[in-house]
């Protein structure tokens, strides 16, 4: 099936494709994040060598499970683990020495590449919302997600300037077979955007289905020798590798595809309520999880990651932008750097059921974490709403503008002659001002960030034009960018190539819908 594509895409698909290209409509991409500012840390070199200490005493004491898969215990007991029943010990210092050989960074490849993004080092790339099985917008409320909510995001997020990655399940839809969906979710990725994407990881197989139409849109060989998919692996907290997620992960660092490394921790109720304790536990699970990725192929690309929120110890709901979280991410983000590994961490983060005052204050204060905490790879960084349960709409193209502060604060402060500015204090002096100065004509373009959503217009303007609240020009502003938006060229032979791999997997199994 690849290789047939590739000889379609050398016959005529691709003058269609450049045809295409000259009349589409060009959407400007921010280039990933590369960060001119220093780390936030609140972790003394004492306690971070506490916390790696206490996680491998975690790892050889009490050890990790990995159920349900033969294949990972003989793999763990050839490399020198203890392994009785489903339960693995590693001698301390094991774990460690085989994280040795993934990558301190890696390059994702899109299908245009100019999109292309590097995960590690300074590097933040921003990828949205993953996984609710719900939406919400403001006509038609809270609902099931359905396939062509997924492509509305999907389409959102191709228009994006600060978001770089398409994602995965930006939302579930729900009027697929469990089993099927997975092959039209990738299918909108690949088409409707030519952003980098995540592949499927709710079965073994569907991981396989990945790769394979993976290989049909770049071709085996560039597959094969290239990451062309960033894909979330869970861990079960406290301490426990399924074997639906640990299969998925075998099949892609067999492919040299980069999987997240992800403990999925609620504090006080997967993991310890103190910060040093979770951190721990954090550690000891990512350790075990990386180090399998390079039982499977050495040099497998991953990331390091840290979900985390807290409960409300009175309801048992989770909590978000909290001080225990961001001291968590800011230290897993140093536990992460030691390693020499990218991270992944925070998002758009909130508990609020609209896109409201709860909604902007907890999302804010977790995109800034992710951003001081030395982030690589921020998935959820728009669109997340009601405790991960609802992608809205709105709340999409509020956080996805308000990204582009994330880009303005990492450049950081330039000291170069220009923006020392001498020349325009000169100019201007004492009680002038300096909306006239050579300096201020010169940058006014540039000087300042600004938002392409929020309302900055006098009373009685923004009065006249309907006292609109800023979910209500979100609104606005979904409704005309999926106006606007046109698909991205894609070579029709390819498509069809896409389109028959879908065709001939569905037929080859009823649907469910369990």
């Amino acid at each position: 099936m690849a290789e047939e594509a590739q000889r379609r895409r050398g016959r005529g698909g691709g003058g269609a494709a450049r045809r295409a290209a000259r009349s589409a409509v060009s959407f400007e991409t921010a280039r990933f994040i590369e960060r001119n500012i220093p780390n936030f840390e609140v972790l003394t070199e004492e306690a971070l060598e506490i916390i790696e200490t206490n996680a491998e005493t975690v790892l050889e004491e009490i050890g990790v499970n990995f159920v349900e898969n033969p294949a990972a215990l003989a793999r763990w007991r050839a490399a020198g683990a203890d392994v009785e029943g489903e339960r693995v010990r590693i001698p301390r210092g094991l774990a460690r020495q085989l994280c040795k050989t993934a990558p301190a960074t890696y390059t994702q490849h899109a299908r245009n590449p100019d999109r292309t993004v590097q995960v590690g080092g300074k590097s933040l790339v921003l990828a949205p919302v993953y996984g609710p099985p719900f939406v919400r917008d403001a006509t038609a409320g809270r609902r099931y997600a359905t396939m062509e909510d997924f492509r509305k995001f999907v389409k959102l997020g191709y228009m994006s300037k600060w978001l770089h990655h398409s994602g995965g399940t930006v939302c579930e839809p729900t009027d697929l077979p469990v089993n099927k969906r997975h092959l039209d979710m990738l299918h909108a990725h690949m088409t409707l955007s030519d952003k980098p994407f995540m592949g499927s990881v709710t079965e073994p197989s569907r991981a396989q289905d990945s790769v394979e139409m993976c290989e049909v849109l770049f071709g085996k060989e560039f597959v094969q020798q290239n990451t062309v998919m960033t894909s979330l692996i869970n861990i079960n907290s406290p301490m426990t590798f399924d074997d639906v997620m640990m299969g998925s992960l075998e099949v892609y660092a067999r492919n040299n595809q980069a999987c997240i490394i992800s403990p999925f921790i609620v504090g006080g109720a997967m993991a310890p309520v103190s910060v040093a304790g979770t951190l721990t536990q954090v550690m000891a699970e990512c350790l075990a999880g990386i180090a399998y990725s390079q039982l499977i192929r050495a040099g497998a690309p991953v990331v390091m990651g840290a979900f985390v929120t807290s409960i409300d110890m009175n309801s048992g709901a989770p909590t978000f932008g909290t001080p225990e979280a961001a001291h968590i991410t800011y230290g897993a983000g140093q536990l992460a750097r030691r390693m020499g590994l990218p991270y992944r961490s925070a998002g758009s983060f909130c508990g609020s059921k609209l896109p409201d005052a709860q909604a902007a204050y907890e999302t804010s204060n977790s995109l800034n974490m992710g951003l001081l905490s030395g982030v690589n790879f921020m998935l959820h960084s728009c669109g997340w709403l009601e405790g991960g349960l609802v992608s809205s709409f709105e709340k999409f193209v509020m956080d996805a503008d308000q990204l582009g502060t994330l880009h303005h604060l990492a450049q950081g402060v330039s000291m170069d002659e220009s923006a020392q500015a001498l020349d325009a204090i000169r100019e201007v002096g004492p009680g002038g001002h300096y909306l006239g100065c050579a300096h201020t004509q010169e940058h006014f373009k540039t000087a300042f960030w600004k938002s392409d959503l929020l309302d900055y217009k006098p009373f009685e303007t923004w009065e006249d034009e309907g006292a609109r609240d800023t979910q209500a020009l979100a609104s606005l502003r979904v409704e005309k960018m999926l106006g606007d938006y046109q698909q991205p060229p894609l070579d029709p032979a390819i498509d069809e190539a896409l389109t028959d791999f879908i065709v001939r997997k569905k037929a080859q199994e009823p649907d469910s819908f369990m």
